[in-house]
């Protein structure tokens, strides 16, 4: 892939003149820089997959479908907290998972009053389809690396994950303003 004026690493992956100095500042100059390229090739692409599946779900289904898939039936109220957003986000988003047979909708077994989200065999079968063509891709663009690097940078990636999440639980308790979890 050709280097381009967004992209200030070297074919090596090591930080370029902006990381070079060895200040702290100019490391976070050049994470910072990295990680708003990172967000910008991954919307670009969606991190979609290869072959027939490449960009065939947005961010925010695939979140909502592989919730559902790794923790089961829940309602809308107890799926915004498990994934940090608000319940209208939620509704909003999944609406068109309904309308599309990849979610359905049932009462509650308890409490008919109250909906369960649940993912269909529609929903778990597309799931399946999007997560296999995502993991081919990332194997695609991992390939030249060790089994170390893999493994390192899928732990790094989710330990910023965390952190991200830890730091908007904190402002959020502390009611700082503009931290709400919906708006990110």
């Amino acid at each position: 892939m050709p280097m381009t004026e967004d992209m200030s690493t070297t074919a090596s992956g090591d930080p370029g003149p902006s990381g070079a100095s060895g200040e702290p500042s100019a490391l976070f100059d050049t994470l910072q820089h990295q990680v708003a390229v990172f967000a910008r090739r991954a919307e670009q692409t969606r991190l979609g997959g290869v072959g027939a599946v490449r960009n065939s779900m947005d961010r925010a289904a695939y979140l909502l479908l592989n919730h559902l898939d790794n923790e089961g039936p829940m309602g809308v109220k107890a799926l915004a907290a498990s994934m940090g957003i608000d319940s209208s986000t939620v509704t909003r988003q999944v609406a068109p998972l309904v309308d599309g047979g990849l979610v359905s909708r049932t009462s509650h077994p308890e409490d008919g009053r109250a909906v369960v989200l649940q993912l269909s065999a529609l929903g778990r079968n597309r799931l399946e389809e999007v997560r296999a063509g995502r993991r081919e891709l990332l194997k695609e663009l991992t390939g030249g690396w060790s089994d170390g690097d893999q493994e390192a940078f899928c732990r790094l990636l989710t330990r910023f994950n965390e952190e991200i999440v830890a730091r908007q639980n904190r402002l959020a308790q502390s009611g700082t303003p503009g931290t709400d979890p919906a708006e990110s």
